[in-house]
């Protein structure tokens, strides 16, 4: 089977070979060719050493030369070109001690980390498969390369890197694969906070985020998102309700589409319901305040997987507001939008149709009629370019001064109360109107003293 090299690639792979060493594309591209998918990057792997390599190439960088990788450099794009290579002890359940650098592909394709990844090619020799990495893509598994215990003890990571792949790929983890994950997940929590985040979001973002369920079932989220676990154990006997709280946000994710900041909000709506749960008379569970501890939950995850400031505030406004009730009349929506920010409420209604799919049928017509006139609102708002924010309020603080008004709160309190007025009537958005306003604001009936 031949496999399609960019041009570049193919122009390094020979030029290694001329000067008389072994060179091969290998790991995820070689795996995405075969998948008919367009591989994001193309690594190279190779028997020169990296002193070699850089003799080669006029233009390289060290990018990791001490386990021997460097990145040659064509055409403004970085190709990295590693050493075949032994990995030494690892010391940290991520990185090895030291490498040793073979001149045998197939010790180099031993350390990797699952069969699929673990295959290379170049036009000369086709297709190096000594793990049945082909098989494995043709039965959808995935599968450790030899013993999945010493590859998870090697790199923890690789745990959260085998449901990833099955996320991103629909396949199965295989049988003895999966008994190492829940033996050793507990090793996850040497891995940084930094790589966990990674791994979720490439997770939450795959047409499978319901794979959500498999790091909650192998023990990985006890580790990473305790909370989560509570979520899945925690029954909503609520007529709205069909699922456990964490089974409702694991099919809420599913109905949505696959963006960061949906799936996140979806992900932390509802996982401050158990801390809220309470039972009526009749047995009927209720979880009165749970969007704000949500919220206060969201942050604390959020921020203990290092996410930046930007997702931080995003999804935790959504989280907040996932059951704020928007009347559907325009100047409701209107204040929405202003309460929420312009930017955030499209994810909003978004996540709120997500949530909607995830409950019961019981008044789901209703439910869905309602959001439905909330987003023709919306619609309207937006085709009429109807003010929400002070980005588009006809009047700035510079105009207030202008009128005679001097800088600080005051000056930011007059700008929040004209908008309020154009909120409400989005017709006197026009810098003459406020202007009136303003004025007869500063002159009302009794303020003058004698």
């Amino acid at each position: 089977m031949r496999i399609q090299l960019p041009d570049d690639v193919k122009k390094i792979i020979q030029k290694i070979e001329d000067a008389g060493f072994e060179a091969f594309a290998v790991g995820g591209c070689i795996r995405d060719s075969l998948l008919n998918r367009n591989p994001n990057d193309w690594d190279i792997t190779t028997s020169a050493k990296p002193q070699e390599i850089k003799a080669l190439f006029k233009r390289t960088i060290d990018t990791g030369i001490e386990h021997g990788t460097v990145t040659v450099m064509i055409n403004r794009v970085g190709y990295e070109v590693t050493t075949y290579r032994i990995d030494g002890e690892y010391e940290d359940a991520r990185h090895p001690k030291n490498v040793i650098f073979t001149s045998n592909l197939v010790e180099d394709l031993k350390r990797r980390d699952f069969t699929i990844n673990a295959m290379a090619y170049n036009d000369r020799c086709g297709i190096v498969d000594e793990f049945d990495g082909m098989k494995d893509l043709e039965n959808k598994i995935v599968r450790a390369v030899g013993n999945p215990k010493e590859r998870f003890t090697e790199d923890a990571l690789r745990m959260m890197r085998a449901v990833r792949f099955s996320a991103q790929l629909g396949y199965e983890i295989e049988a003895g694969t999966r008994v190492a994950i829940t033996e050793l997940a507990s090793n996850l929590s040497k891995i940084s906070a930094e790589r966990i985040q990674v791994e979720l979001v490439k997770l939450l973002t795959s047409d499978h985020p319901e794979k959500m369920r498999d790091l909650y079932e192998t023990g990985i989220t006890t580790v990473i998102m305790p909370e989560f676990d509570i979520a899945m154990e925690t029954e909503q006997n609520n007529p709205h309700h069909c699922y456990t709280v964490g089974e409702h946000t694991i099919q809420s994710m599913m109905a949505a589409e696959p963006d960061k900041y949906i799936r996140l909000a979806l992900l932390y709506h509802d996982i401050g319901k158990p801390a809220c749960l309470t039972m009526d008379c009749d047995g009927i569970a209720h979880f009165h305040g749970h969007p704000a501890v949500s919220k206060e939950m969201c942050i604390r995850s959020l921020r203990s997987l290092k996410f930046d400031n930007d997702t931080i505030h995003t999804v935790s406004k959504l989280v907040e507001n996932h059951d704020y009730d928007i009347l559907p009349e325009r100047k409701y929506v209107r204040r929405a939008m202003n309460r929420i920010g312009k930017e955030i409420f499209p994810l909003l209604l978004k996540v709120k149709q997500a949530d909607l799919l995830a409950q019961s049928d019981y008044l789901r017509k209703e439910k869905q009629m309602r959001l439905d006139e909330v987003y023709a609102s919306y619609q309207d708002v937006l085709d009429k370019e109807e003010c929400v924010d002070l980005k588009t309020l006809a009047v700035t603080g510079r105009d207030l001064i202008s009128w005679g008004m001097k800088p600080g709160k005051d000056l930011g309190d007059m700008l929040q109360k004209l908008l309020a007025v154009v909120i409400e009537e989005p017709q006197k958005n026009q810098k003459e109107i406020l202007k009136e306003i303003y004025l007869t604001a500063l002159h009302k009936p009794g303020d003058d003293k004698e």
